[in-house]
């Protein structure tokens, strides 16, 4: 059944719940239970990018495990969210949900008493497969619980909370950072989660209704291994093939990827002509606007994922902000998101359609080059409240699209199918991020090594007069070694490793070169980081035009007389 997005007023009476019973009474506590699941899910992803130095530190980590923990999150995770979209319709959606919120929780715990860096890597593993497991439901119960005349707003809500959860990530772990509760360092951003997913299992137990597919499906032994080797082969050199350098096997392995795609998509093919049930139900696809949503999804996303990659690199590592500054300020992109999703769904699409998310593009692409002419303009002088305004603009661009979007897709697609779309949109928005994370990373190094002959240059007369200043007269080699390290760091993948030219014993000496390295950080990062908000603007422009592919208002909900969707099997 298809359902106007523009109907999240109370259009419809209560006996007007989908699958035509009465909307179910706990539905506004369900609600509460999973989006703090999905929120926690989410921010997880990015609340460890802001404490690596800490977790460094106290672990005695290198920077490949490092990159591990970040990475073995987004892999585990994405992998599991078409297997567990699926798996709900089979299994239901609630169980489903509940076993990924308690593993969740207990790997959290892990995470949180991690000894070593592999006893963290291997929590971090089991923590995003409890997450892919759980997220891929919240969309379909949502779908199942709530009447169509309240559905567009509760998964409006839920697109923007989780959508600016990457940006409270960095916030959050920003201030645990800076506040060192109890001493613990960067271990409070992962047991936190405990006691809140203790609460949330508990409630979810007692609030959540179960619901799975009329017509049970097949388990599909062979599809998921194969779907699951596709995504980990795509993923894997996504995320870490800048790190490795890409050598020749990550680009096989991401041709590899679309091989077994290939061969996936064939399978599922010709098993769903055979038995009538795949892991991909390709019903969804008969409607050409979930197919034509999901591709401009995926290019939104590859926008956004590279954007929030870069942000705080430039804030951190350019800016030389604390972890604790840069999230903060990060923080207020979600005041515009809450702007942006607080009047798309109510007000504005049930006048305007899909110019909303025409419009939310375009205006996130001008908040993107509005913070390019600033960057620009004041450099490493830029502070936050200059910032927070463009923060601002970016984020109304990104709720109205995100509030939206996820409702009038999922509209599109029979009831029935809710957790097979819903694994489909979380799979393409986590591939949609990986991609735009490597590409934008490509970018955005190699800008930053292509400027750090200029930026020595622009820093090496002041680091000439430091040096005077000092007393130091011999200051050639000094020059010298300066351009030497400047170019080393630009080169070097692990930002901690401090190359041997930039080691200086005497205290002045190597005060004038942090000082000196400060400068030409900030005009290679500047540099690199404008180069990076204009083509992510020019991504959200032709994913602006996308959404004009779509069409303008979504079938009102009684279009079921013409299109019946399949009553949901609750209990």
């Amino acid at each position: 059944m298809t359902q106007d997005i523009s109907a999240s007023t109370p259009a419809a009476p209560p006996q007007e719940a989908a699958g035509g019973t009465a909307p179910d009474p706990k539905r506004r506590l369900a609600f509460a239970v999973v989006l703090i699941a999905g929120f926690m899910d989410l921010v997880d992803t990015t609340i460890v990018n802001v404490t690596v130095p800490s977790i460094q530190r106290d672990l005695h980590a290198d920077y490949a495990q490092i990159e591990w923990v970040i990475a073995a999150y987004v892999l585990s995770f994405a992998a599991l969210l078409i297997l567990s979209g699926r798996l709900g319709d089979i299994f239901g959606r609630k169980r489903v949900f509940l076993i990924g919120m308690a593993g969740f929780t207990i790997a959290s715990l892990l995470c949180g008493v991690a000894v070593n860096p592999e006893m963290l890597i291997v929590s971090r593993f089991v923590q995003g497969a409890m997450a892919g497991l759980m997220v891929t439901q919240i969309l379909a119960i949502l779908h199942v619980v709530f009447p169509p005349g309240e559905r567009g707003k509760a998964v409006a809500i839920f697109g923007a909370v989780t959508g600016s959860s990457a940006v409270f990530g960095l916030a959050l772990g920003g201030v645990v950072v800076q506040w060192n509760l109890f001493g613990w360092e960067w271990r409070p951003i992962f047991l936190v989660n405990v006691p809140v997913g203790i609460a949330a299992l508990i409630a979810g137990a007692l609030v959540i209704r179960e619901s799975r597919a009329p017509q049970r499906p097949k388990l599909d032994l062979l599809g998921m291994p194969l779907a699951l080797a596709a995504v980990v082969l795509l993923v894997y050199p996504l995320t870490e093939g800048r790190r490795l350098g890409w050598p020749a096997w990550t680009y096989g392995m991401i041709a590899g990827a679309l091989v077994l795609l290939a061969v996936f998509l064939a399978y599922e093919k010709r098993r769903f002509a055979k038995v009538g049930s795949a892991l991909v139900e390709f019903g969804v696809f008969r409607s050409r606007s979930f197919s034509i949503g999901m591709a401009v999804w995926f290019l939104f996303w590859t926008a956004v994922g590279g954007f929030f990659f870069v942000w705080t690199l430039f804030l951190q590592q350019g800016l030389g902000w604390t972890p604790m500054h840069a999230g903060l300020t990060a923080a207020t992109f979600a005041i515009g998101v809450g702007i942006g999703a607080g009047n798309a769904p109510d007000k504005l699409v049930p006048k305007f359609g899909r110019n909303v998310l025409v419009a939310g593009g375009i205006v996130n692409a001008i908040g993107f080059v509005a913070f390019s002419v600033l960057v620009a303009h004041y450099g490493h002088s830029l502070a936050s409240w200059q910032i927070i305004p463009v923060h601002i603009v970016s984020g109304i661009g990104f709720g109205l699209i995100v509030a939206p979007t996820l409702d009038l897709l999922l509209g599109q697609v029979p009831g029935e199918q809710a957790g097979n779309a819903s694994g489909l949109l979380n799979t393409v928005q986590q591939l949609g991020m990986a991609l735009g994370v490597a590409l934008t990373g490509v970018i955005f190094f190699a800008q930053v090594a292509g400027a750090s002959g200029d930026a020595a240059d622009e820093a090496a007369p002041a680091l000439k007069s430091a040096l005077s200043s000092a007393g130091v007269t011999s200051q050639d080699q000094l020059v010298a070694d300066f351009r030497t390290c400047v170019q080393q760091r630009a080169d070097s993948v692990d930002p901690s490793e401090v190359p041997a030219d930039c080691r200086k014993d005497a205290p002045k000496v190597a005060g004038a070169f942090g000082g000196a390295i400060a400068r030409a950080d900030s005009v290679s990062y500047s540099s690199a980081f404008r180069t990076v908000l204009l083509l992510d603007a020019g991504i959200l422009v032709i994913a602006a035009a996308g959404f004009l592919t779509l069409p303008k208002h979504s079938r009102p909900a009684d279009a079921a007389a013409v299109s019946p969707e399949p009553t949901e099997v609750t209990a």
